[in-house]
């Protein structure tokens, strides 16, 4: 705590102007808080406190204007005058603003691209959409559907928070968004905090974070009631919110509610069905004390579309699916995701003096994620794209007949037949055998119960002190289960791949157990986690310079409990696995100096270490208790500087930043041929001391050429690569074949693997945006951009740039191994450039007392086909068989992609009062 008694020491500097005053809403007369004041064309800026106060000082007099931005009300510009003595404004009175730029940004970012967990598709948008930096706003709105991150770091840099409490899941690091979606109108109220930059709640992360308030108090008062159509991940949603607002008996309540719901997005047969429900309910105890309770409850289901390659693509088309299928007469989709997670928040508030708060917060989530899929023991796989059933498979051995044949077959049908598999499991099932099918899912069921407290104190009006502490408790219960038996009565609860009779059991205290609809197969276990956290932090804010300073320390421990005896590991997956446990800490500093109020510079700079996640900690978690071997945590050192100009017509900014992530781990599955020679293996592909360079230019420029005429432009310059050679090792089951690829109880390590310089899959490392907006003074709107991108690479295969690669199954390298060829065949794929034209308009009414608005929006206006991402599959894992597959016309095992969506529209309109 010394650092608070240093701190608490320094003097303060007085400005020799000031200007207060205190602002409300124009119809409740409510006093609004986090209101954003500015003296324009200067860098003194504030928002209103609980009061709806606000104080600024300035060391310079003369003419200004005081510009005052809230979400949902117009910006009023006041013109005021400093001359050496105080300045009050008095009331001030904000009106609901009828056009509504959030509602647009939230709707589409947390309804449609963040829904989706596949690599490809996790974005940071939600995290930005609350900014007013035109870079970050771009990239929110103009680039989330091509999957562009922010400096080329994914969603868990990024913190986000509900009344003070982190949402990010400890499994992966990253929020789950659909545990709040279709809840726009409830949480509006977001502080959001750029990179490195100060936060009153969370240390942040290298993508800043961003904290939803959802009180009760400062919710608008008010009924709000939308319709919305799409075409992107639902069709229809209807929405409706009231507020209170405080009422004479120091209650305030807000709820809402909304439906989504879609046979069919862009993509074939995803469907979507949704519910979300949302209360908070507020008790002003006295004038310094109050307690919240908010309840949020989503349940949602979507169906999942398919990466494919490129041969699928030009047989199908990029909107095609292969895990869909027909059954009466319906699309019905074998991968559904169902997340089911309530939330439940209790937070107090206590001022407890006028320079002090202290905000108490409590948060239970509790609930299930279910992924299902098919199971086929007894039977063939039912993939439509699985590579004996494209014209590939048949080309590779020159039966053309049988290619023909196959690819008028596919492009007939190719989809799921469910059909077949109730054909089947009627057939079993009539002579007396278990199911060759069942539908089942992977089932996560998460208790986790945190508890934090938040202090924030103003030393003087130069000097802030913030402070944390945390405690997390995570109980996860992991398993299958089986959801339909398609037609049939049992399932074989076996792992047909085993060796012997014990290495088939799933379970070795149940073994050859029949199982049913309802029951756990397969795996069974459990995830344990506690997190100790705290952070300390001290922001100092001056006439030409702010300047802060921040520290945290964790304590993390994770540890797997099996549930069930796996064949494959006897020893070593029943019953607790060791505890293993990280210490971490991380600082950071920066400063804004402001050379005038026109221009400024800003620079900041981080180191942290960081726990891997949970995801990240145990090779194979489903069949065993194994830590990955000299498991580390991560180490991260930051810096960005920045440049700002602004002036009565343009405003810009220039970031450039580095970044170096050391001693990160990553985990795949796959089915490989070719490991060892010419043998094959499921394997767990561990590859960890991976080391990561981000470094970049980030540039952004407004130009205001008439009151309702804006121009604006965005540039993004990004490198971001391995910056060494990380080790690899792979894990399998312990049995004759694993023994035959050279594995030694199913562990064989490959030493270190050749990465350095290979771009990382981070979406786009290169986008530009220029567009324009028109508001007109009769409330309609109209913006137009156009955005490019380019440097988009393929998410490559370590184990191909393994010694594996190039050694034969007696120990030497392959007798034509070519090393110029090498070059070619892992030479990393990089995409297209490509362009996409996006437009967006509105009209609003205002009658009466009611607020009318509509708005719509147009993605990809001239419909272009783009890759978004994909990945090298890992089936062919060494020399000869890659380049025999690359050999061919059409390679069978050929890279997957996911590709972007075609045109798209959004349309909304509102009704609030």
């Amino acid at each position: 705590m010394a650092i608070f008694f240093l701190l608490l020491s320094l003097t303060e500097i007085n400005g020799q102007n000031t200007v207060k005053g205190i602002i409300l809403d124009d119809d409740s007369r409510e006093l609004l808080k986090g209101v954003f004041v500015q003296i324009k064309n200067t860098s003194i800026s504030q928002t209103s406190d609980l009061n709806g106060a606000f104080l600024m000082k300035s060391s310079q007099g003369g003419k200004f204007v005081l510009e005052i931005k809230f979400a949902g009300y117009e910006t009023q510009n006041i013109p005021i005058e400093l001359s050496g003595n105080v300045l009050d404004l008095g009331k001030i009175f904000l009106f609901k603003e009828v056009l509504e730029l959030q509602d647009l940004s939230f709707i589409t970012l947390t309804d449609d691209e963040l829904n989706d967990d596949a690599s490809s598709a996790d974005n940071i948008s939600g995290l930005l959409q609350s900014s007013m930096d035109i870079f970050l706003r771009t990239a929110a709105f103009e680039f989330s559907a091509s999957f562009f991150k922010v400096k080329g770091f994914d969603s868990s840099h990024g913190k986000l928070l509900i009344n003070g409490i982190e949402m990010n899941k400890i499994y992966n690091g990253r929020a789950q968004w659909s545990n709040w979606g279709g809840l726009n109108d409830v949480l509006r109220n977001q502080e959001f905090r750029n990179g490195l930059s100060p936060s009153n709640d969370t240390f942040g992360g290298l993508l800043g974070s961003t904290n939803i308030n959802t009180r009760a108090s400062e919710q608008r008062p008010g009924v709000r009631i939308s319709y919305s159509s799409s075409n992107r991940s639902y069709q229809h949603r209807i929405m409706a919110t009231y507020s209170s607002g405080m009422l004479k008996n120091n209650w305030a309540y807000t709820i809402s509610g909304s439906r989504r719901y879609g046979n069919e997005g862009f993509n074939e047969a995803t469907s979507y069905n949704a519910y979300s429900m949302f209360t908070s309910v507020e008790k002003k105890i006295n004038d310094k004390s109050s307690v919240n309770f908010t309840g949020i409850f989503t349940p949602n289901r979507r169906g999942k579309s398919s990466p494919n390659t490129q041969e699928v693509y030009d047989l199908k088309g990029i909107k095609y699916n292969d895990y869909w299928g027909f059954l009466n007469g319906k699309k019905i989709n074998s991968r559904i995701k169902e997340v089911n997670e309530p939330i439940l928040l209790i937070n107090h508030y206590w001022n407890f003096s006028r320079s002090t708060s202290i905000n108490t917060n409590i948060a239970y989530q509790f609930g299930k994620i279910g992924n299902s899929r098919i199971d086929y023991n007894g039977g063939a796989n039912p993939s439509p794209t699985y590579y004996q059933n494209l014209p590939s498979y048949f080309l590779r051995n020159g039966d053309f007949e049988g290619a023909y044949t196959t690819q008028k077959r596919f492009l007939n049908h190719g989809q799921i037949d469910w059909l077949r598999f109730f054909d089947a499991n009627m057939t079993t099932k009539n002579s007396g055998l278990e199911n060759a099918y069942v539908l089942y899912e992977d089932r996560n069921d998460d208790k986790q119960f945190t508890i934090n407290t938040i202090v924030t104190s103003e030393v003087n009006e130069n000097i802030s002190l913030n402070g944390k502490i945390e405690y997390k408790r995570l109980r996860s219960q992991n398993f299958a289960k089986i959801i339909d038996l398609l037609g049939g009565d049992t399932y074989l609860d076996i792992d047909p791949y085993g060796a012997t009779e014990e290495e088939k059991q799933n379970n070795l205290l149940s073994p050859n157990r029949y199982v049913t609809k309802g029951e756990t197969f397969k795996y069974n276990f459990n995830l344990n986690s506690d997190i100790i956290a705290a952070f300390v932090q001290a922001q100092f804010n001056y006439n030409s310079i702010d300047f802060y300073t921040a520290l945290y320390l964790t304590s993390t421990s994770y540890q797997r409990v099996g549930v069930y005896q796996n064949g494959g590991f006897p020893e070593n997956s029943f019953g607790p696995s060791k505890k293993k446990k990280f210490m971490n800490y991380g600082f950071k500093l920066g400063a804004t100096y402001k050379f005038t109020g026109r221009h400024l510079l800003d620079l900041n700079v981080a180191y942290l270490s960081a726990a891997p996640t949970i995801r990240n900690t145990f090779s194979n978690s489903r069949e065993n208790n194994n830590l990955v071997l000299d498991l580390q945590s991560e180490k991260i050192l930051s810096t960005d500087i920045s440049y700002v100009f602004r002036n009565s017509i343009f405003t810009s900014k220039v970031t450039a930043y580095y970044a170096s992530i050391k001693d990160a781990t990553e985990i795949s599955f796959y089915f490989a041929d070719g490991v060892g020679g010419d043998n094959s293996a499921f394997v767990q592909e561990i590859l960890r001391g991976i080391n990561k360079k981000h470094l970049g230019l980030e540039v952004g420029l407004e130009a205001q050429i008439t009151a309702s005429f804006k121009l604006k432009g965005v540039a993004s310059f990004g490198q971001f690569t391995y910056d060494n050679n990380p080790l690899l090792y792979l894990t399998t089951e312990s049995d004759t074949a694993s023994l035959a690829a050279g594995f030694v109880d199913g562990f064989k390590d490959f030493g270190e693997v050749q990465l350095m310089n290979y771009k990382l899959a981070t979406g786009p490392q290169k986008a530009y945006s220029m567009g324009f907006e028109y508001r007109d003074p009769a409330y309609w709107w109209f913006g137009a951009t156009v955005n490019i991108f380019g440097n988009t690479f393929i998410d490559i295969s370590p184990l191909n740039r393994s010694r594996n690669f190039y050694m034969d199954d007696d120990g030497l390298p392959f007798i034509e191994y070519n090393t110029e060829t090498v070059k070619t065949l892992l030479t990393q794929e990089k995409f297209d450039k490509y362009s996409v034209v996006n437009l967006v308009g509105g009209k609003s009414y205002k009658i009466n007392k009611y607020y009318i608005s509509f708005f719509a929006t147009v993605n990809n206006l001239l419909n272009k086909t783009y890759k978004s991402g994909g990945f090298e599959q890992g089936r062919n894992a060494n020399y000869r068989q890659v380049l025999e597959d690359k050999s061919l016309d059409k390679p069978i095992f050929g890279n997957k992609y996911w590709y972007g969506r075609g045109a798209t529209y959004f349309m909304n309109i509102n009704v609030s009062f």
